[in-house]
C-alpha cells in the first residue's frame, strides 16, 4: 500500500523567541520558532501614514507585528540564540536540532533567505556513551560579550564553539604571529573557530542530571554556571534526602583549552528548575526553584526568598518569607526588563514584576513581586525594543503587550536601625499594611544573622523606588494548536446556491489550546461566498465596476468609503451599462461606449472621473457625462490597458504603447496622450502600471543603513580602548564606577543612542511614521522573456530582468550587464518551449498601507508571485524573491481536446488578477479562471491564499460596494451567472486556513458532531483548588479536609462537564450544560450507532461517554458509561437554540474505568479495565454480549464492519472481530513490538485495508494484516508496511472519501478515487495534514522525484530531508525502517524550482514535467475538502 503524507496547515505554536539585528544593525527583528518554522517579525507603528496624527517620544504610537520572512526547516528547532560574529553586519543565529546538531545560520540579502555559515554535528557513537534513549535536549546559549557559545549534548557533555573576535589583541595566537603563513588566510576568513568538547565527568566526579546552563556577566572570561543535581530524589524522599542541587561556575579559558572552577556553591533546593544570569552592576545569578528564588553571587552571602509554605518543609537552605505572595515557580519565564527588574510569567499566566534590591555594596538584600497581569500560558517570553513584550504560547495564542511605569510611585526607606528581634506592633498599624497589598517590601532588620549585616551592611538609608507597571495587548499570533480532539460538522450557512453539490460540504471542528486559553476552532480550508442574489447574464466576457460622482469633492479622505454607482459588463460586439444603487438597471443613453467591447474600465484623480478604454478609443466621463472623447488609430486594437492614478498605459495588439495622464485645472479633467519612445521589438506581450508607496523603489538606501558601517567602526575602537585600558580593574574587582562595565554588544544598546551627542536622534519608530512620496512605474513584457521596468511619465529604463517567465527564485537587475550570447539564448528557447510566455502581469501594493508590493505574473498553466525587497547594490536598490504557494491553477488537458488556438479572441486578454482594495476589510489580489484563488497579504505580512472550489471556474470577478452589498464583490461562474456576494466575516481570513477560534475558558478534551441534530458535543474541564482528597481507611474510601495556611499552593482537581454548542451562534446552548461528579474525569467521547428499540434493521446516532473516578493511586478504579440522545424540544421564548436538549438513555457504574468506547454493527464496545465488552442496548439498559482480555490501558477502540482496532498506551494495537452469529469477540492479529500509541485509524483504498497509528516519538507507522506472507506467523502478527517521521506528535486522526467533484471523468475511473479515503490528522503543535494512498504508478514516479531532489534543493540550515523521515525509534530496531510513505513536503517543492530546473530534475528520472504537475494536481484535488 503506497501513500503520501503531506502537512497542509503549518504549525502554529510558538516555542522560542529572541529579539537580534536578523536584518542588519539599524533595525532590530523578533525571530520566533515553533516546531520547524521560523518566522521573523518587526515591530511596526499601528497608524495610518497618510492621517496627520502627531506622535512624540513621550506619546509613542502602539506597534504591531509584521512578518517579513517564514522559514520552514527540515527539523524541529530544540534551542534557539543570536550571536554577532565579527566582521558581520548582522547577528546570526544558532539553531540545534535533535540529537546533538547544531548550525549557524544567518540572512542571506542576495537571496532573501537563510546562508548556513557552519554545520556541526556530535552524534558519532562515541559521543553518545553507550547510552540510546536521550532525553536531553541540545541546548545552545552564547556568552554575553560574543565571545563563545556552548552546546550541552546528551546532557553529558558540552561542545565549546569560540567565535573569532574582530580584534587581532583579542586572540594571542594570531597576534604572536606563530600561525604558519599559508594557514592564516584559511583560517582569518572563518568566524566561527574549531571547537572542543568538556565532558562534564571530567570536571568533578558528581557531574550529572543538568538542569541548567547559562553564561554569567561581569567575567575577564566567559565563564559558565551550571546547575545540577548530582544524587537525585524526589518529594517523597525528602525525609532522608534534601536539598540535593549544586552549582558550579567554570571560567572558559578558549585558547588553552583549560576551564578551572572558580566557585561553587551545593545544598541548593532539590526542586531547582533553572538559572537566571543577572546583568551588571548586579552580577550574579537568580536560581528558580519551585518553591523558593535565591540570589547567588560570588563575592556574597547568598539571599534567597521562599514564595509558599512548601519551602518550610522542603529546604534546609535559609530562607527568608516573602510577604504576600503565594506562587509556584515551575514552568515561569522570566525577560529583565532593566538590569534589576525582570517579569516572570508563571505557569497559569499571570505576570508579575520582580524588583531585586541592592545596598551600596551591591549585594542583594530584597525581592518585591508585584502582579502586573493575567495572560496567556507562555512558553517563551523576549523583550523587544524598549517597553515592548513577547509571550509566546504553543497553548494559547502568542501576544505582544506594551509595558508602561505607571507615574505614581512609592519611595520605601529601608532603615537599618534595630537588631533586636521584632516586636509585635500594635494590631492597627498591621492591618494598615496588610491593606497596602503585594507591593511592600520586606524589611531587611529580618535577616536572620545579625553579625552579617554588620559586615556587609552599610549603616546608611536606602531609599528604593517601587515602580508598578501597565501592560496591554498590542497583537497577537493566532495559534490553533494542541489540536486534541478533531471532528468534522457541516457549516451552518450555506448559500442555497450550492445545496446540490456531489461531495459533502464541511468544516472542521477542533479542541485547542489549555486552561484559560481553551478554545475551540472551526477551520475551512476553501473560502465559501455568501451570496446576496444572482442574475443569468449570458455573452458577458469581462466586468469592471466604477465609483461615479455628480458632486466634485477634493478630499482624499471622503473618497474612502463611496460606493460603485455603475457597472460595466462587456460582451463579444458591445458593452452594456448598469446603473447600481438601490436596485440595478440598465442604462440607455450615456457618454459611455456601447457599440463595441470594452478593454478596460476605472477611476481616476481621486474616483472624481472614469476612464473607458475601447478597441479604438478612450472616454473620459464625469458621472453620465462624457467630458473628452480620444479616438485613437494605431492600426491595431487595442487589446489592454492599465492604471496608476493618474496615468494610464495603454497596450495595441502589434505592442505599441500609450501613456494617458489626467490633468486637471479648475476642475475640469483632461486626458494628454503621449506615445512613448520605446523599441517595438522584440514585441511587448503585456504590461502593467504601479504607483509605489512603500519606498522600495528608490535609487537610494535609507540613511541609517547607509552610515551603518562607520557607527559599527567608532564603536569598535572605543571599546578595544576601553578594554586595554581598564585591564587591571577587570582582573582586580569592580570599582565603583559602573561604566567600564557597560555591556560591549551592540545589541544591548538601544538603537537610538549611538550617534552619540549630536542632538537627540528620532525614535526607531520614527521612519514608519513617515509618509512616503509615491512614485509610479510601469512593468512590461517582452516576447524574449525580459521584464522591463520604467519610470512614469517620463519612460527611462530603471530595472531589467531576464528569463523572467522561467520562475527564477530571484530576480536581479541586469541593467549595465553583458548581453548574453545569441547561442545560449537560442538554445534555451528551444528546451523550455513555449511555456514561459508570460499571459499577463500584475503589481500590487499589498501589506501594511502598501509597504510590500507583489508582482504576480501568470504564465500558460502556473502563476509566479514574487515579492520585491532592499537589497543594497544596483541602480534601483531592490531585487525580487519568489514566494512559494500551493496555488496550482493548470486545467487538465484532456486527450480528446487539443490545444485550442485561441489567441486572437477577447478571451484570452481578459485580466485573471484581479486587484481589490476593500472586500470585507481586505485587499488583495482574486486570481479568476479554472481554479479560482483568493490572495490576501494584510498588515500581519504573510501571504495567504485561499481556493474558492465551491462554484467551479470563476471567468470574471470585480469588486462591488453597494448598499445592499457593502464591501461585497461580483463573479460570473462558467454558467454565466452574474453573482453578487460578501464575505462571511465570521471567519478571519488572515491565517493559513480561514478560521474562527472560540474562547472557552476552560480546557477543551473532546469534541463530536451529532448529525441529527447539527450540534457538536463538547466535554470541558475546568481546575479549581481543593483541600480535599480520598483516604484508604482499610475497607473503604474516605473524604480527607487538610487544613493548610494561607501560604500553601493547594492542589488543584479538574471538574468535567458536557455541553451542547451551537455552530450557528458558535456559542454554548443554553441549559445544556451537565456537571459531572466531583472526581470523575471524563476519558472518550464518541459518536456511535447503535440498534434502536423495535427495529433491529435501523441504527441510531446516540452520544457515548466513559469516565473514571480519579480518587487516587490507593483507591481501586471505576467509572460510568454514560449514553446520551440530543432530543428537540420547544425552545424557550427568545432562545432559537434551546430546541436541543440532552436526554440520558443510561448511566450505571461499571467495575472498572472505562478508558475507550466505540460501536460495531449496532452493538455498543467498550474497555472496562483490562477487557473489552460488547454490549447491546435494551430497554434503555445495556446486556452485556462478549468479551476479550487485553494487554495494559486501552484507550482508542475504532472499528469498520465486524473488526474493531485497538490501540494500547504500551503495547501497540492489536485487531479484533466480533461474529454476531456466535456472539463471540476473538483476536485476529496483533503487532508485538512495545509501541506507545497516541492515536490510530484506518487507511483505507479500495480493497486494502491499513491500520495507521501515531506514536510518542513523533512517528507515523502503517501496519497490514497478510496473514499469507511468512513474516506474519500466519497472520497472528501485524506487518509494519510504511513509517514515516512527522516530527509532530499526533493525538487525533479522523477519515474522509477523496473529493471527485473536481475530476474530469475519465480520470475518475483511472483512479478509482471515489473509493479511496483520506486520513487527516491534527497535531499538537497546531497542524493538519494527510496521508493518502496512491497508486503505485504515481508512487514509483513520485519516489523517484523525492530521490532526486533530496540532493537537489538547498538544505536549509544543513538539514536533510530524508534524514528527517526516517522512522526515529529510542529502542534499537532489529529491523530496517520500512518508508514507503512519499514526503509531501519535499516532492511540493518541485512546483517552486525554476523552469530549467524542473526540466532537469524531470528529465533525470526519465519523465516529463507535466506528468510531475499533474501528479500533484491531482493530489491537491482529491483532498481539497472543508
Amino acid at each position: 500500500m503506497f501513500s503520501i503524507c503531506k502537512q497542509s496547515h503549518p504549525a502554529t505554536a510558538v516555542e522560542h523567541a529572541l529579539t537580534c539585528h536578523f536584518f542588519n544593525h539599524s533595525e532590530k527583528s523578533l525571530v520566533v520558532a515553533g516546531a520547524n518554522i521560523i518566522r521573523v517579525f518587526r515591530l511596526i507603528p499601528d497608524v495610518d501614514p497618510t492621517k496627520k496624527e502627531k506622535f512624540s517620544e513621550s506619546r509613542p504610537p502602539k506597534m504591531k507585528l509584521e512578518c517579513l520572512a517564514t522559514y520552514t526547516l527540515f527539523g524541529n528547532v530544540m534551542s534557539m540564540q543570536a550571536v554577532s560574529l565579527a566582521g558581520s553586519v548582522r547577528d546570526s543565529l544558532l539553531l540545534s536540532f535533535r540529537d546533538a546538531k547544531l548550525s549557524v545560520v544567518e540572512y542571506d540579502p542576495e537571496a532573501h533567505d537563510l546562508r548556513t555559515l557552519s554545520l556541526h554535528y556530535f552524534e558519532e557513537e562515541d559521543m553518545r556513551g553507550g547510552w540510546t534513549h536521550h532525553y536531553h535536549i541540545p541546548v545552545v546559549r552564547v556568552d554575553p560579550e560574543g565571545r563563545c557559545a556552548v552546546m550541552l549534548v546528551y546532557g553529558r557533555k558540552l561542545v565549546v564553539l569560540p567565535f573569532r573576535r574582530e580584534i587581532a589583541i583579542d586572540d594571542p595566537d594570531l597576534a604572536l604571529g606563530d600561525v604558519k603563513p599559508g594557514n592564516i588566510n584559511a583560517n582569518s576568513r572563518a568566524p566561527v573557530l574549531a571547537s572542543y568538547m568538556i565532558v562534564l565527568k571530567e570536571l568533578d566526579e558528581k557531574m550529572d542530571n543538568v538542569i541548567d546552563v547559562q553564561f554569567l556577566h561581569g567575567y575577564y572570561e566567559p565563564t559558565l554556571l551550571i546547575l545540577y543535581e548530582p544524587v537525585r530524589t524526589f518529594p517523597g524522599r525528602i525525609a532522608v534526602r534534601q536539598d540535593t542541587c549544586s552549582m558550579v561556575a567554570i571560567s572558559l579559558n578558549i585558547q588553552q583549552k583549560v576551564h578551572p572552577i572558580i566557585w561553587s556553591v551545593s545544598n541548593l533546593p532539590f526542586d531547582c528548575q533553572q538559572a537566571i544570569p543577572v546583568r551588571k552592576p548586579l552580577g550574579g545569578t537568580l536560581i528558580v526553584s519551585i518553591n523558593a528564588l535565591i540570589y547567588l553571587n560570588q563575592s556574597v552571602p547568598p539571599f534567597g526568598v521562599s514564595v509558599n509554605s512548601v519551602a518550610d518543609v522542603s529546604t534546609n537552605f535559609p530562607l527568608k518569607v516573602q510577604d504576600g505572595v503565594k506562587l509556584t515557580l515551575e514552568g515561569a519565564q522570566a525577560s529583565f526588563i532593566s538590569y534589576d527588574r525582570l517579569v516572570i510569567s508563571l505557569k497559569g499566566g499571570e505576570l508579575y514584576v520582580l524588583t531585586l534590591y541592592a545596598d551600596s555594596m551591591r549585594s542583594v538584600r530584597s525581592f518585591h513581586f508585584e502582579k502586573a497581569a493575567a495572560s496567556v500560558l507562555t512558553t517563551c517570553t523576549c523583550i523587544c525594543e524598549e517597553n515592548y513584550l513577547f509571550l509566546g504560547s504553543r497553548l494559547g495564542n502568542s501576544l505582544l503587550l506594551r509595558f508602561t511605569e505607571k507615574e505614581q510611585s512609592t519611595v520605601l526607606t529601608l532603615e537599618e536601625k534595630s537588631y533586636a528581634p521584632k516586636v509585635v506592633e500594635n494590631p492597627t498599624k498591621k492591618k494598615r499594611l496588610d491593606t497596602l497589598g503585594d507591593w511592600m517590601a520586606s524589611d531587611v532588620a529580618d535577616i536572620r544573622d545579625l553579625d552579617e549585616l554588620e559586615v556587609y551592611g552599610s549603616e546608611t538609608q536606602t531609599s528604593v523606588q517601587i515602580a508598578s507597571y501597565v501592560f496591554e495587548v498590542c497583537d497577537s499570533l493566532l495559534n490553533i494548536g494542541p489540536c486534541g480532539n478533531i471532528s468534522m460538522g457541516e457549516p451552518a450557512f450555506l448559500s442555497e446556491e450550492f445545496s446540490n453539490m456531489q461531495d459533502p460540504d464541511i468544516e472542521l471542528f477542533t479542541t485547542s489550546g489549555y486552561g484559560k486559553n481553551g478554545a475551540l476552532c472551526v477551520l475551512q480550508r476553501s473560502l465559501r461566498p455568501q451570496v446576496v442574489t444572482t442574475f443569468e447574464l449570458p455573452g458577458c466576457v469581462d466586468m469592471w465596476t466604477v465609483i461615479g460622482n455628480k458632486e466634485v469633492n477634493d478630499d482624499p479622505e471622503k473618497s474612502e468609503d463611496q460606493m460603485h454607482a455603475f457597472m460595466i459588463l462587456s460582451q463579444e460586439e458591445s458593452t452594456m451599462i448598469l446603473q447600481t444603487g438601490l436596485e440595478i438597471n440598465e442604462v440607455d443613453n450615456s457618454g459611455f461606449s456601447t457599440q463595441g467591447p470594452t478593454v478596460y474600465a476605472g477611476n481616476l484623480g481621486y474616483n472624481k472621473f472614469i476612464i473607458q478604454v475601447s478597441q479604438m478609443g478612450v472616454r473620459l466621463l464625469q458621472g453620465l457625462e462624457q467630458i473628452q472623447h480620444i479616438p485613437l488609430d494605431l492600426g491595431s486594437p487595442i487589446v489592454h490597458a492599465s492604471a496608476a492614478d493618474p496615468h494610464v498605459v495603454i497596450l495595441s495588439e502589434d505592442g505599441q504603447v500609450i501613456l494617458l495622464t489626467l490633468r486637471e485645472t479648475r476642475g475640469q479633467g483632461r486626458l494628454s496622450v503621449m506615445k512613448p519612445l520605446l523599441s517595438l521589438k522584440p514585441p511587448i506581450i503585456t504590461l502593467c502600471a504601479f504607483r509605489d508607496v512603500s519606498g522600495l523603489f528608490s535609487t537610494s538606501l535609507p540613511e541609517e543603513e547607509e552610515d551603518q558601517g562607520v557607527k559599527k567602526e567608532v564603536k569598535t575602537e572605543e571599546a578595544v580602548k576601553k578594554e586595554v585600558d581598564d585591564e587591571d580593574e577587570m582582573l582586580y574587582g569592580e570599582t565603583s564606577d559602573n561604566a567600564i562595565f557597560e555591556p560591549q554588544i551592540p545589541i544591548e544598546t538601544p538603537a537610538t543612542v549611538i550617534t552619540g551627542d549630536e542632538g537627540k536622534e528620532s525614535p526607531w519608530w520614527q521612519k514608519y511614521v513617515q509618509e512616503v512620496k509615491p512614485t509610479y512605474w510601469v512593468f512590461i513584457s517582452r516576447d524574449n522573456g525580459n521584464l522591463e521596468l520604467y519610470t512614469l511619465p517620463d519612460f527611462r529604463i530603471s530595472y531589467l530582468v531576464r528569463n523572467f517567465g522561467q520562475g527564477l527564485r530571484v530576480l536581479s537587475d541586469s541593467l549595465g550587464a553583458a548581453p548574453m550570447p545569441v547561442l545560449s539564448a537560442g538554445f534555451s528557447e528551444s528546451v523550455v518551449g513555449t511555456e514561459t510566455h508570460v499571459r499577463e502581469l500584475l503589481m500590487v501594493a499589498l501589506g501594511h498601507h502598501g509597504h510590500r508590493p507583489l508582482l504576480v505574473a501568470r504564465l500558460d498553466d502556473e502563476l509566479l508571485i514574487y515579492e520585491a525587497y532592499r537589497y543594497p547594490r544596483g541602480m534601483l536598490k531592490m531585487r525580487f524573491r519568489r514566494l512559494p504557494h500551493n496555488l496550482l491553477i493548470r486545467e487538465r488537458k484532456s486527450r480528446s481536446r487539443k490545444k485550442a488556438s485561441d489567441e486572437g479572441t477577447i478571451e484570452s486578454r481578459v485580466c485573471q488578477l484581479r486587484y481589490f482594495s476593500n472586500i470585507a476589510g481586505y485587499n488583495g489580489v482574486f486570481v479568476c479562471g479554472p481554479y479560482p484563488h483568493w490572495l490576501f497579504l494584510t498588515s500581519r505580512g504573510e501571504l495567504r491564499t485561499h481556493p474558492m472550489t465551491i462554484d467551479g471556474a470563476v471567468t470574471c470577478f470585480a469588486p462591488f460596494h453597494n448598499i445592499n452589498c457593502p464591501q461585497g464583490f461580483l463573479y460570473f461562474n462558467k454558467k454565466a451567472e452574474l453573482r453578487i456576494c460578501v464575505l462571511p466575516t465570521h471567519l478571519s481570513y488572515d491565517a493559513p486556513w480561514p478560521v474562527r477560534k472560540v474562547p472557552l475558558r476552560c480546557t477543551p478534551h473532546f469534541a463530536t458532531y451529532h448529525l441529527e441534530s447539527k450540534t457538536y458535543c463538547v466535554v470541558t474541564s475546568l481546575a479549581e483548588p481543593t483541600n480535599k482528597y480520598y483516604k484508604f481507611n482499610g475497607e473503604d474510601k474516605e473524604l480527607t479536609v487538610e487544613e493548610r495556611n494561607d501560604r500553601f499552593p493547594l492542589p488543584v482537581q479538574e471538574k468535567f462537564s458536557i455541553l451542547l454548542f451551537s455552530p450557528v451562534s458558535w456559542e454554548v446552548i443554553p441549559n445544556t450544560k451537565m456537571e459531572l461528579e466531583e472526581w470523575e474525569h471524563v476519558t472518550c467521547l464518541k459518536n456511535v450507532s447503535l440498534a434502536y428499540e423495535g427495529t433491529r434493521s435501523g441504527l441510531k446516532g446516540y452520544i457515548a461517554v466513559g469516565t473514571n473516578y480519579n480518587y487516587g493511586e490507593d483507591i481501586t478504579s471505576r467509572g460510568r458509561i454514560l449514553i446520551f440522545d440530543i432530543i428537540e424540544v420547544v425552545p424557550e421564548p427568545g432562545q432559537p437554540l434551546t430546541k436541543n436538549r440532552f436526554k440520558m438513555v443510561y448511566s450505571k457504574e461499571q467495575k472498572g474505568p472505562v478508558t475507550a468506547i466505540t460501536h460495531v454493527v449496532g452493538f455498543l464496545v467498550s474497555a472496562v479495565g483490562q477487557k473489552i465488552y460488547i454490549w447491546q442496548l435494551k430497554d434503555n439498559d445495556l446486556v452485556g454480549v462478549a468479551f476479550i482480555d487485553t494487554n495494559i490501558y486501552i484507550h482508542q477502540l475504532l472499528s469498520i464492519k465486524s473488526l474493531i482496532l485497538v490501540a494500547d498506551v504500551y503495547k501497540s494495537i492489536s485487531l479484533l472481530r466480533f461474529q454476531e452469529e456466535y456472539r463471540t469477540l476473538s483476536l485476529v492479529s496483533r503487532d508485538f513490538r512495545p509501541t506507545e500509541v497516541y492515536t490510530c485509524e484506518f487507511l483505507l483504498d479500495n480493497t486494502q485495508m491499513g491500520f495507521l497509528i501515531a506514536d510518542g516519538e513523533k512517528n507515523l507507522v502503517l501496519y497490514m494484516y497478510q496473514p499469507e506472507s511468512r513474516e506474519s506467523f500466519g497472520g497472528q502478527r501485524l506487518l509494519r508496511k510504511a513509517d514515516f517521521h512527522l516530527g509532530q506528535h499526533v493525538n487525533t486522526f479522523f477519515r474522509i472519501r477523496c473529493k471527485i467533484s473536481d475530476l474530469t471523468s475519465d480520470k475518475k475511473q483511472l483512479m478509482g478515487a471515489e473509493r479511496r479515503h483520506i486520513t487527516m490528522f491534527a497535531t499538537l503543535d497546531g497542524g493538519l495534514g494527510f496521508v493518502l494512498p496512491v497508486p503505485e504508478k504515481t508512487y514509483r514516479r513520485l519516489l523517484m522525484l523525492q530521490n532526486v531532489l533530496v540532493t537537489h534543493v538547498c538544505h536549509t540550515a544543513g538539514l536533510n530531508p530524508k534524514g528527517l523521515r526516517t522512522y526515529k525509534s529510542s529502542n534499537k530496531l532489529l529491523s530496517n525502517p520500512a518508508r514507503g510513505i512519499i514526503d509531501g513536503e519535499l516532492v511540493w517543492m518541485f512546483l517552486g524550482l525554476p523552469t530549467p530546473e524542473k526540466h532537469e530534475v524531470a528529465k533525470k528520472i526519465g519523465t516529463k514535467v507535466d506528468d510531475i504537475i499533474e501528479d500533484l494536481a491531482d493530489i491537491e484535488r482529491l483532498t481539497a475538502h472543508f
